[in-house]
């Protein structure tokens, strides 16, 4: 007696394992009945009827797939490696198990075709200043092809992008030739304004006599105070005048 009810026991356990699964709050169950898809059970404890019933679990909590590096060719003709890392999760469960075989290996492969396409459109200096835009490209094109996966592509991230030591060298002489311009760009700026305030102040100067002459001897002191041994400085010819007009008055009787 007691060998068969160790053995009900035992049947009765092994059903019972059978038929209730326990999901966790992350995880949903795809049930088949007879092959045919049934619905989508989850989060908790459900039953899954034995020999009538299939689950399969997918989890909901968002995957990360490191791309690896793509060989690929800008649009100026520049040789680089680029690798990326890509966030995504499922959000229809039903999707990802019926209309795909592997979501996350067909994932996967669809990001790396879909960086080398994307990245192979553009100049190299637009791979290594822009991109959050590149980024958005990329994640924007895999959100719409995963759509029908039930697949949330959710970010992409650019991570490195490597060069030849040729093109970095030319890269550096590149940089280098910008910031000679923008520094003979801004030298000139600074000329040309000087110049117009000079032109300003000329033409003030001439209209007022007397700021002239203020400022001529305010130039004859900065010239005294440098110690010079020798000094020579032009006289105006107003003053001259004014000097030869004030002599003749004083010589008349």
């Amino acid at each position: 007696m007691e060998p068969f009810i160790l053995i009900s026991i035992a049947v009765v356990a092994a059903f019972f394992v059978a038929t209730f699964k326990i999901l966790k709050e992350y995880e949903r169950g795809v049930i088949f009945m007879l092959g045919r898809y049934y619905k989508v059970k989850g989060p908790g404890l459900i039953m899954v009827i034995p020999g009538l019933q299939q689950i399969d679990k997918i989890s909901l909590r968002t995957a990360v797939w490191d791309i690896p590096s793509q060989d690929l060719i800008t649009r100026d003709n520049v040789s680089v490696k680029v690798n990326a890392v890509l966030y995504f999760r499922v959000v229809d469960p039903q999707k990802a198990i019926i209309n795909v075989e592997n979501f996350m290996e067909a994932t996967g492969q669809l990001a790396q075709t879909t960086l080398r396409s994307v990245l192979g459109q553009h100049e190299l200096d637009e791979l290594l200043s822009e991109r959050e835009r590149l980024n958005a490209d990329i994640q924007e094109i895999l959100d719409q092809q995963t759509d029908n996966w039930g697949i949330k592509v959710s970010n992409v991230e650019i991570k490195h992008v490597d060069i030849d030591e040729s093109m970095i060298r030319a890269i550096a002489q590149q940089a280098e030739a910008e910031r000679a311009r923008r520094a003979k760009i801004i030298h000139a700026a600074g000329e040309f304004e000087a110049s117009q305030k000079l032109v300003e102040a000329a033409r003030q100067l001439s209209g007022q006599p007397e700021s002239l002459q203020l400022r001529y001897l305010q130039t004859l002191t900065e010239i005294a105070g440098e110690k010079n041994s020798t000094i020579v400085f032009p006289l105006p010819v107003d003053l001259l005048q004014s000097l030869k007009s004030l002599a003749k008055v004083t010589e008349k009787p």
